[in-house]
Parts: structure tokens; C-alpha cells; sequence
């Protein structure tokens, strides 16, 4: 081969060398992927809840509410032409599997929107992991604070603590002459602190009201004598259990056993058929305060309860069904408002949310995407159920 021949061949050498080495430079100064963007005709919704464990008598009814309305809103023809995908899983009402669930929905899943946790506690644990992938959590049950602090794609759908106590605590104070609260709280539970501390702040702006004990639990205590001798000796008119029903069911069973006849009252925790079968007739006259009731139901709660009793054989349906339907409607209704099916334009459409009909009430997203909902229902065990005792109207603005 003579040097000319040797000297092209060397240039073209260098030349491809030179334009593969401007490639690879220009691919690694790309910026890199954001939260991914719906592909295809479906948009990926993730159910973050537990489906077994001690919790799972809130996340199963809040996926089934999500598929009842996927249903629907697919039956209708979907989001945008775009069908909606449940995306489920089993965080078993663990703080580490719901942190791992979250991950996997994003990195492995690409959901667009995740809808969870009931709980408090576990919310908390997700929701930093989808504000930095910029992915929407909204949560269908955790009511207690430090929630939608964490960022601009992180909702929930509830009503709120803050809301729901002041309003029990004057209803107590004006219309059942309660005047001596005894509290327990359980202190490894995020929502139970969070809960009896709103009780105690908003109790503190009524004079009338006095809190004569404040006791401490943990989840998955069994013994409570100690407890309730000690609320025993300050006669309280009623117990405030900021935590969940099976040791609400067993704080009450000591409490008639010691002879205190004192009614219990707690948020959406006590709020379970099996507060009902754990406690039996210790735990009749027992009151929650949900953002849902079945009786004197509005036109859109009661076309929910129809198609709910149509599908599970003439049963009622709950307040997680109902939250966790309505979560997806709101989902799907700031996407159609944004036309889009992006979380970095539809969070900005569902941030503005106002006056939303939801089976579970009216929706109204204040400026830091709290919830405001009304009307407040408050219920209590009678005859082995849960009725309505009270509808309390809530101030929307």
C-alpha cells in the first residue's frame, strides 16, 4: 500500500473518531429524564395501600373505590381518549414496603398519578419519593399534618383533622353537654399524635371543655388497665382514642369491664366493622368523624351507592370506597381542566379545584392544596352499626 493510500485511510480514521467522540459528548451533556410522560392509550394510576395486615381494612375498600371509578370514567371513554390503568400493590401497611411500592411505581411502572396511603404515617414516607420524581400523590385518608408541606405535587382528598375537631368539639360543648375529656394517644402512631394534638389545641379555645387525662398507648398493646384506671378516677364524659379500632375495640371492652361507662370518640381509625366485632356491645355509643355518610345523601352520593350496592350484592359502601373514587375523579377531572395527562400541568389545574361534587362531599382546595369538605358527618355505634348521629356544615371558604 503506498504512503498516500496510508495517509487517506489514517485521515478517515481520525475523522470518525472525531465526529463519535462529539456524539457521545453531546449525549452525555443531555439533561437527564424527568418524571415520565404517559405513553400509548393508557394513563398508569398507582393504588399505595395495604391490602393485608392491620390496615388493610382502609386500603382495600379505597382500591376498590379507584376501580369503581376507572371503570366508569373508562366506560365513558376515558381521559383524553386515554384509558385509565390501576396499577396495584401490597404495602402490607409497612413504612419501608410503602417507600419501595412508590419507587416501583415510578421507576418501574411510569404512573402518572399515585392515590394513597390511607394512612397518615405512610404518606408521609411516599411522598417526598414522588415530589422529587414529580409524580402527583394524592392520599385518600391521611388526615393528620405535615402532609402537603412536602411540595406542589402532593394532595390528599380527606377531611382534614383540623377541620373535623373544632367543629366535634362545639357540637360536644353546645349540643351534648360535654364538659370533661379524657384522651389517649397512641404515641408510635403519626396519625394518632398528630390527631390528639389538634384535639388538645382547638379544646384550648373552648372554655367549657377541660381535658382531665392524657394517656399514652402504643399500637399493639393489648393491656390497658393502668390506662383506663387512671381515666376512671376524673369521671370524663367521653374518651377521645386518636388511634386505630382494634385498640379502640379493647381500650372500651376495660373500660365497661371497670365500670366506666364513658363513650369513646375518634376520627376515621375507629371507623371499621371490626371496631364493632373486636369490641361488641363495649363499644356501642362509640363516635367517628368521617367526611362521609351514607344517610341523607346527596344526588351524586346516592347514584354511588346504588351502583356500589349493585355490585357487591345490596352492601353499603364505606367511607374509603368513597374517598378513594373520589380521588380518581379528581385525578381525572384536573386533566380534562388542563388537557393534559401530564402531572406537571394537571397538578397545577387540580391545585385550583373548587366547589368538586364528590360522593364523599363537596371539594374545595384551599391555597396551600389542603382540602376543605363539607358537610362533616358524625357517626355512632348503635344496635351493632354505624349511624348517622350528627351532619355537621363546614365553612368552604
Amino acid at each position: 500500500m503506498s504512503f498516500k493510500k496510508i495517509s487517506a485511510l489514517l485521515l478517515v480514521a481520525m475523522l470518525a473518531a472525531g465526529a463519535f467522540g462529539c456524539k457521545k459528548k453531546e449525549e452525555a451533556a443531555a439533561p437527564a429524564a424527568g418524571a415520565a410522560k404517559p405513553a400509548g392509550n393508557t394513563v398508569k394510576i398507582g393504588f399505595l395501600g395495604a391490602l393485608t395486615g392491620d390496615v388493610a381494612m382502609f386500603g382495600k375498600p379505597t382500591l376498590e373505590g379507584m376501580k369503581m371509578a376507572a371503570a366508569e370514567i373508562n366506560a365513558g371513554g376515558g381521559i383524553l381518549g386515554k384509558q385509565i390503568e390501576i396499577v396495584e400493590a401490597d404495602n402490607r401497611g409497612d413504612k419501608q414496603e410503602g417507600a419501595s411500592v412508590t419507587q416501583k411505581f415510578i421507576s418501574r411502572d411510569n404512573v402518572t398519578a399515585i392515590v394513597g396511603d390511607p394512612t397518615t404515617g405512610i404518606t408521609k414516607v411516599a411522598a417526598p419519593i414522588a415530589q422529587k420524581a414529580g409524580v402527583v400523590l394524592l392520599s385518600a385518608g391521611a388526615t393528620g399534618p405535615g402532609v402537603v408541606e412536602v411540595g406542589d405535587y402532593i394532595f390528599r382528598d380527606t377531611l382534614l383533622d383540623s377541620i373535623a375537631i373544632p367543629a366535634c368539639i362545639q357540637y360536644f360543648a353546645k349540643d351534648l353537654g360535654f364538659k370533661k375529656v379524657a384522651i389517649i394517644t397512641s404515641d408510635n402512631n403519626d396519625y394518632s399524635v398528630g390527631l390528639s394534638q389538634t384535639f388538645r389545641d382547638a379544646a384550648a379555645k373552648v372554655p367549657s371543655i377541660k381535658i382531665v387525662a392524657d394517656e399514652k398507648v402504643k399500637d399493639g398493646d393489648k393491656d390497658f388497665s393502668a390506662q383506663i384506671t387512671n381515666i376512671k378516677a376524673k369521671k370524663p364524659d367521653v374518651i377521645l382514642f386518636s388511634g386505630y379500632y382494634t385498640e379502640g375495640a379493647l381500650i372500651m371492652k376495660e373500660a365497661r369491664k371497670q365500670g366506666l361507662k364513658s363513650p369513646m370518640f375518634g376520627g376515621d381509625g375507629l371507623f371499621s366493622p371490626k371496631f364493632i366485632e373486636l369490641g361488641g356491645p363495649a363499644v356501642e355509643g362509640s363516635m367517628s368523624a368521617l367526611g362521609f355518610s351514607t344517610e341523607q345523601a346527596s344526588p351524586a352520593t346516592a347514584k354511588f351507592i346504588e351502583a356500589f350496592k349493585a355490585k357487591h350484592n345490596g352492601e353499603l359502601p364505606g367511607l374509603f370506597d368513597a374517598q378513594g373514587y373520589d380521588a380518581v375523579m379528581l385525578l381525572a377531572d384536573s386533566m380534562k381542566r388542563a388537557n393534559s395527562v401530564e402531572a406537571k400541568v394537571f397538578k397545577d389545574a387540580l391545585a385550583k379545584t373548587k366547589g368538586f361534587e364528590g360522593v364523599s362531599g363537596t371539594i374545595s382546595m384551599q391555597a396551600n392544596r389542603e382540602p376543605i369538605k363539607s358537610p362533616l358527618s358524625l357517626l355512632f355505634v348503635k344496635d351493632g352499626k354505624f349511624v348517622l348521629k350528627a351532619k355537621v356544615p363546614v365553612k368552604m371558604d
